[in-house]
């Protein structure tokens, strides 16, 4: 469904600043995987969105999305196949402007509601009233007015309205708090689940890394250096991670930001 095959990107070459942040990566995922990446900060999973995403030009090799090869094809274009949120509840959606009319922007509208039918307006309206924040009653209220919580979750169904082939989810629940948080991540699975999205999901929970979705990689330096999907990963644990990753890098993981529970 999605492959990277040798894929490299190097920042700032040929300067003292210079930084490999993709190393020859091959990366093959599956219709319907929903995929956890975990790794300590510099260690390539922004990176590797932004690679998919379009966000930058790579150095070499290949990103192929559904049979299409896309290595050069512009951010833009491959936004109507790709899903993304990001840590900041910020990015991805017009603050300025409504809920209503954002849906209505993600939705191909292109943020202007005389030209949607009263009946798609309802189907915005039941489209948020499924996140139980009360955001149905806001529908005509300025997106920049709601809560952190509020904006991650509308984003998540402005993301998926119309079912991507592939959602990235960038540590999209870090900035929220642990109750937002879990009600976040408790959406994200039944809409990953009810539209049969293929997911890649960054999160610096260790712990949770293991429990959500059907694999899980570890990345450094720019690769995959532990990837566990089905009975391989079923009863592993954070110690297991964390030996494996020793075994294989020679070396223990220190971030002080990743959750090993």
């Amino acid at each position: 469904m999605l492959k990277l095959e040798h894929v490299s990107k190097t920042f700032n070459p040929g300067t003292p600043d210079a930084k490999l942040a993709l190393n020859d990566l091959t990366l093959h995922i599956k219709q319907g995987d929903f995929v956890t990446i975990i790794g300590a900060n510099g260690a390539g999973k922004s990176t590797l969105f932004n690679a998919i995403c379009g966000s930058f030009q790579t150095d070499r090799g290949k990103i192929v999305l559904g049979g299409e090869d896309i290595t050069f094809t512009p951010a833009h274009k491959r936004a109507k196949d790709i899903g993304c949120l990001f840590q900041d509840p910020m990015r991805g959606t017009a603050p300025g402007m409504t809920v209503e009319e954002n849906l209505s922007l993600a939705a191909g509208g292109g943020g202007w509601l005389s030209c949607v039918s009263a009946k798609t307006r309802q189907h915005f309206r039941d489209c948020v009233a499924q996140l139980d924040m009360g955001l149905e009653n806001r529908m005509t209220q300025p997106v920049g007015l709601l809560s952190g919580g509020q904006r991650q979750a509308l984003t998540l169904v402005m993301a998926t309205l119309v079912p991507p082939r592939l959602l990235l989810l960038d540590e999209h629940t870090a900035a929220l708090d642990p109750g937002t948080a879990d009600k976040v991540l408790s959406l994200t699975k039944r809409v990953v689940s009810e539209n049969k999205l293929t997911c890649l999901m960054i999160t610096h929970n260790m712990g949770g890394a293991l429990e959500l979705g059907n694999r899980t990689l570890m990345m450094d330096s720019g690769r995959v250096v532990l990837d566990f999907e089905g009975e391989q990963r079923k009863g592993l644990t954070v110690d297991d991670l964390l030996r494996l990753f020793k075994q294989g890098t020679g070396r223990a993981l220190d971030n002080d930001r990743m959750l090993l529970s």
